[in-house]
Formats: structure tokens, C-alpha cells, sequence
């Protein structure tokens, strides 16, 4: 019998992933982000803490790869739109912010008597600022659409896009890039790449990821989006161009496309493994000895590195007439050193630049950087409050937020639809006919396409991811229905409610009573129904029901969705040369003397025949003759005329009918006669 034995590097690599999974649930249960967790991790597993990873460069290639796919992501959510809608922001501050900390810190660095190429070099890594950190925090606090949020994010971009430069540039200051001449090329052949993609974007990649979603395979979608991702990363660098550049330009490539929602979604949990494996290697470079031994300077460092980007930051919202709460509160969110300058700085070592020409400028830029990233978290929660104080308002008020660029996750108490199939269409007709909010979620291209066509909302992609999930507001939803999948599916879908929102009731269909019964069992699901002829009309009635909608309306939505309702009940028209006299009695109600023989205004309901809806019954006002449909109609426009004019009393005109309503009395008045 052969002796079981773990695969070479399986040791590492398992350390690395229980290591940081541990560190990083006891970061975020004492209230900071998981990445801080990842950072301690990384210093306590390596070489110069505990020393249990022996191959350190096993870990630096997983963070390549980290790196690789935390841009491709990037590239993925901001989008060519998003770039356009902050585009002032973008160039005009965060240009104003990095090179004025770049011309700050290179200033300084001269005047200890250094070289220029290491002074820029220097200014360059701490220009940049923590867009992993930043960014999870703001979306944690939902606060990336407020004012100092849109700030710090535009300020962000612009950062992220300018390392695709500073990374063609470092090697020229270390003497290895070549002339001006070699830049200027480097230069043209980095915007040869981004026409190319950009061209890509608007013609190849649409068609190629649609045709990949049709499969309804998430395991070739996700192939796909990784072959994307690495694939142009791999041809820029074969041009000599920086694979950063390349996974910013693939995620650019996709966001293009309406399927970028779902590719994001694929891709984070890659990401996510990736990224941890980044963090804790910068963790892993952090000399804890130094630290300990050289703790003034460090404090010194980290502090003159805050005061800075306090006063760039700071003065590029001021510039672009920013409050000033929101210029304070966003240089603080910025208050850091980032992640990508530690690529800056792998890329600089390997050029001979040392940070500030110090002997221990690595050891000491690692530290001050590892430091202040621990401190971000409490710097972003110290911003709200800077910014509620400058600005005179209380604890509990947002600051100028809009409605977020991406998703849907400001909806409450809506209705989602999972799937897009023949029945989820009948559902989501009766959803709209009772004016509900929903979102319907699908992985099939199709499907969503037809949705669209029709002008209804969907997100394209699957509800078991979570930023899919996050982004239809599942956590905030009151139902889910699924009625065109099989019960696997269904079984999947009940989980995922029953973990993100157990207060959401959850309906389904399925194949046949045992499958409905075992569905039941779980206690996940509100109502299950078995494949016949009436199971959308018992679906769409018991999931409207849950709302504690008026019965009869239930009933008219479910016909008229269903296709079940008379014509002549749905749209029943009258004629406007019919004369109703209403003949009320005289002791009815106070408001009989109001009424008078009227002719119908028009054939139907006059709100409904303008906006091209249905209605259901027709009432004619007595005072003035609007025709409007009623209570049991989705819009009840002849109450609503009742609400706008005062007119009191509403006869029926659906035909046999001889009666009127008074709205102020609440009464029912006979009208001696039918209209005629």
C-alpha cells in the first residue's frame, strides 16, 4: 500500500490559506477589513516573523497573479461610461493630487542630496493610495456615492490608471529602459494597445461573451473571463507593454459588454483568493525587527507621509471647488500608501531604485506602508465624522448621495424573479399590472434580452453569486419566485434566500407533487406548486397574496396576466354619446344635489388610454362625466380623480350595473337606472 503524501509546496500553500482565513475573521470580528487581517497574517507566517513558509517566491507568484486579476477587476467596474461620467474628477484632481505629491516628496528627497531618477522614483510610490482598502471600506459603509466618496474614488482612478505609466517609466530612471526616444515608443505602443482593445470592446467582446452565455454553463463563462483576462495580459507583455496594463485593459474589454455584471461576479472569488495571497505576501515583507528597533522613525515617516497626502489631496478638491468637509474627510480616506506601489517598488529594485537612496529604504517604506494601511479602517471612520462636523449636520445624515453607478441594490421590499422563462414572463406581467417593484435575475442571454426588449429590469447573471445577490437586493427583498427551473435549482435558490434574507418568502414551481412536498419539507419555501395547468395562477396569487393586496385585485392581475380575463373585462370601452342619468335618491347622501345627466368624456379610462395600460372596471364621475377604472383596476384613476377635483360621487358604466359611489360618505347609491 503506497504511503499517502502531500503534494510539494501543499504545506505552503495550505498554511497560507488558513493563516490568512483565521487572522483575517479575527480582524473583521474586532471591527476592521479582512485585507488587515491579511497583512498581519503574512507578517506572522514569514521570514521575518515565525518563519513556517519556506518559498517565499511560491507566494510572490500567487501575488503576481493577485495583481493580474485585482486590475482586470478594476477594468471591469469602472467601464468606459463610468470613466466618461467622472471624467473631471479624474483628470483634474487626481492629476493635481499625484503630481503634486510626486513633486512634494521629490523636492525633499533633492534636497538630502539624492539623484533625481530616485526622487521621482520615491514620489511615485507614495502618490498612490490603497484602492483594495479604500474602496471595500466605502462599499462596506455605503458611502461610495457620497460626495466624499465619488472624491476619493475619481482620485482612485486616476491613480490605478496612472500606474499603468509609472510601471513603463521606472525602468527608464533606473537606466534599463532606454532614452527619451525608447518612452515616447513605449508610450505609443502602450496607446497602440488601448485603440486596439478599446475597438475590441465595442465589436468582438459583446458577441464573444454572449455567445459563451448561451452555453448556460458558468464553468465556461468562467474559463472564458480567466482566458480574457490572462490572454491580453500575456499578448501586452509579449509587446514588451506591462501585464498591469494588459488585466486593465481585458477588464475594460468586458465591462463593455452586458454580461460584465456576471463576469465580475465569476471572477471575484478568484480575486479574492488571489488578492489575500497579495496581501499577506506584502505582509510577509514586513521586518517586524526593524519595526520595533527603528519605531520612532517609522511613526516619524508614516506621520509625514499622512500630513502630505492630507495636503494634496486636500488642495485638489479645494481646486476643483469641493467643500471643505469634503476635501477633509477625503484626504483622509487617502491618507495611505497603496498596494500597487509595491509592484512600483518590485519593479524599481530590479533596476537598483531604493526608496528615498536609503540603506533601509525598502525595510522602511514596507514598514510605513504596512502601517498605515493597518490604520486606514479607523481613518475612513474618522472622515464620516470630519465631515459630518464641517458640514453642520447630525450623526444619521448622508452627505449628497446618489444612486450607485452599477446595480440595483437600492431596491427594498420588491419582488425578485429568478430566471426568465415563458411562466417567470407571465409573473412578472402580474407583478408590473399591481405597480410592485421587482428585478428579474437570469443567466440566459436570451432571456434577458427579451426582458429588455420589453422595457422590464434585469441583471444578467446568476443569484448565487454574491455581488449578483448584492446587486438585485436580495437582502432587502419581501419575495422570491422561481417557476422555470428544475428542482435542483430551486433547492439552490431556497439556500441562498434562507442565509442572505430568512424574512424573504420564497415561491416556486416544480415538476411534479412529490418534488413540490420535498421542497416544502425544508422550510425554506412559502408556497410550492406542481406543473399544471393553474400553478402560475396559484404562483402569481400567493406570492401577490403575501403582500396583503386587496383579494379581487389579486384576482383581476392573475386574469389578466394569465391571459384568463375576458377581453371586455381588461378593456371594456362605452360609448361618448351615451347620456347617464344618475336619478339618485334624495335622502342618499348630502352630496346627490352635486350630480347631474353627464356624457362619458371618453370611451375608456382616460389616464390608462393615454400611457397605453389597461384597465379593469369603468366609473363615470357625475359632476363633470371623467371616465376612470376602478379600485380593483392597477392604477384606480377614478378615485384619483376624486382625490384631484373633489368630485364626490363615481357612477358604474359596466353594463346591468345601476348604482353610484359616494367617495367623501363612503356609501353605495342606487341610480334608478342602468346607463344607457
Amino acid at each position: 500500500m503506497l504511503a499517502a503524501s502531500a503534494p510539494p509546496l501543499f504545506a505552503d500553500l495550505a498554511l497560507l490559506v488558513v493563516a490568512g482565513s483565521v487572522i483575517a475573521y479575527i480582524s473583521s470580528r474586532i471591527g476592521t477589513v479582512p485585507i488587515v487581517g491579511f497583512l498581519v497574517a503574512g507578517a506572522a507566517i514569514g521570514p521575518n516573523g515565525f518563519e513556517l513558509v519556506e518559498d517565499i517566491d511560491l507566494v510572490n507568484q500567487a501575488a503576481d497573479i493577485g495583481v493580474i486579476l485585482l486590475l482586470f477587476t478594476i477594468g471591469i467596474e469602472f467601464s468606459l461610461d463610468r470613466l466618461r461620467q467622472l471624467a473631471g474628477l479624474i483628470v483634474g484632481g487626481g492629476a493635481i493630487q499625484v503630481l503634486a505629491t510626486i513633486g512634494i516628496v521629490a523636492g525633499l528627497v533633492l534636497a538630502f542630496g539624492k539623484s533625481w531618477q530616485t526622487a521621482v522614483f520615491t514620489g511615485m510610490l507614495v502618490s498612490l493610495s490603497s484602492t483594495a482598502i479604500v474602496l471595500k471600506m466605502l462599499a462596506d459603509r455605503r458611502t461610495a456615492a457620497s460626495s466624499t466618496g465619488r472624491v476619493a474614488v475619481s482620485f482612485l482612478i486616476f491613480q490605478d490608471l496612472a500606474v499603468v505609466a509609472m510601471v513603463l517609466v521606472v525602468p527608464m530612471l533606473g537606466g534599463d529602459g532606454g532614452g527619451p526616444l525608447d518612452l515616447v515608443w513605449a508610450f505609443a505602443k502602450a496607446l497602440g494597445i488601448v485603440v486596439a482593445v478599446l475597438v475590441a470592446s465595442r465589436t468582438l467582446m459583446p458577441f464573444l461573451l454572449e455567445a459563451v452565455a448561451r452555453t448556460c454553463s458558468s464553468e465556461i463563462f468562467l474559463l472564458t473571463i480567466v482566458a480574457v483576462c490572462f490572454g491580453t495580459a500575456y499578448l501586452t507583455s509579449l509587446l514588451e507593454v506591462s501585464v498591469s496594463l494588459g488585466a486593465f485593459l481585458a477588464g475594460l474589454m468586458v465591462s463593455e459588454s452586458k454580461l460584465s455584471e456576471q463576469a465580475l461576479s465569476d471572477i471575484l472569488p478568484l480575486q479574492i483568493l488571489f488578492s489575500a495571497t497579495f496581501f499577506i505576501s506584502v505582509g510577509m515583507l514586513l521586518d517586524t525587527s526593524y519595526l520595533l528597533d527603528n519605531l520612532a522613525l517609522v511613526a516619524g515617516l508614516a506621520g509625514a507621509v499622512v500630513v502630505l497626502k492630507l495636503a494634496t489631496t486636500a488642495l485638489a478638491a479645494a481646486v476643483l471647488r469641493r467643500p471643505v468637509g469634503v476635501a477633509a474627510s477625503s484626504a483622509l480616506v487617502l491618507a495611505q500608501v497603496g498596494e500597487f506601489s509595491f509592484v512600483l517598488e518590485r519593479a524599481g529594485e530590479d533596476v537598483g531604485l531604493i526608496p528615498a537612496g536609503l540603506d533601509q529604504g525598502t525595510e522602511a517604506f514596507i514598514a510605513v506602508t504596512v502601517v498605515l494601511m493597518v490604520l486606514t479602517p479607523f481613518a475612513i471612520r474618522a472622515a464620516e465624522v470630519v465631515a459630518r462636523r464641517l458640514e453642520g449636520v447630525g450623526p444619521g445624515h448622508t452627505i449628497d448621495v446618489e444612486t450607485p453607478v452599477h446595480g440595483h441594490s437600492q431596491l427594498v421590499d420588491h419582488i425578485v424573479v429568478v430566471g426568465y422563462g415563458p411562466r417567470s414572463e407571465q409573473i412578472v406581467g402580474a407583478v408590473e399590472l399591481a405597480e410592485l417593484p421587482y428585478i428579474i435575475t437570469t443567466l440566459d442571454p436570451d432571456g434577458a434580452n427579451a426582458a429588455e426588449s420589453a422595457g422590464r429590469r434585469v441583471l444578467r447573471g446568476d443569484i448565487a453569486r454574491r455581488l449578483i445577490a448584492e446587486q438585485a437586493g436580495l437582502a432587502t427583498a419581501a419575495i422570491v419566485v422561481v417557476a422555470d427551473d428544475g428542482a435542483e435549482r430551486v433547492h439552490q435558490v431556497g439556500a441562498i434566500v434562507a442565509a442572505a434574507n430568512p424574512q424573504a418568502a420564497v415561491f416556486a414551481r416544480t415538476e411534479d407533487n412529490a418534488e413540490a412536498a420535498e421542497l416544502l419539507a425544508t422550510g425554506r419555501f412559502a408556497h410550492v406548486v406542481a406543473d399544471d395547468s393553474a400553478s402560475v395562477d396559484a404562483l402569481v396569487s400567493h406570492a401577490l397574496g403575501q403582500l396583503a393586496l386587496p383579494e379581487r385585485l389579486v384576482e383581476i392581475v392573475v386574469e389578466a396576466a394569465t391571459g384568463t380575463l375576458p377581453d371586455s373585462e381588461v378593456a371594456g370601452v362605452v360609448s361618448t354619446d351615451m347620456i347617464v342619468h344618475p336619478a339618485l335618491p334624495a335622502d342618499g347622501c348630502e352630496h346627490v344635489h352635486e350630480a347631474r345627466a353627464v356624457t362619458p368624456m371618453s370611451k375608456g379610462c382616460e389616464e390608462c388610454m393615454a400611457d397605453g395600460t389597461r384597465w379593469v372596471h369603468l366609473r363615470v364621475c357625475l359632476v363633470c362625466g371623467h371616465v376612470g377604472c376602478c379600485d380593483s383596476s392597477p392604477r384606480r384613476h377614478a378615485r384619483s380623480h376624486h382625490d384631484e377635483t373633489g368630485h364626490a360621487l363615481m357612477a358604474s358604466l359596466e353594463p346591468g350595473d345601476a348604482w353610484a359611489w359616494c367617495f367623501v360618505d363612503r356609501l353605495t347609491l342606487p341610480t334608478g337606472r342602468p346607463p344607457n
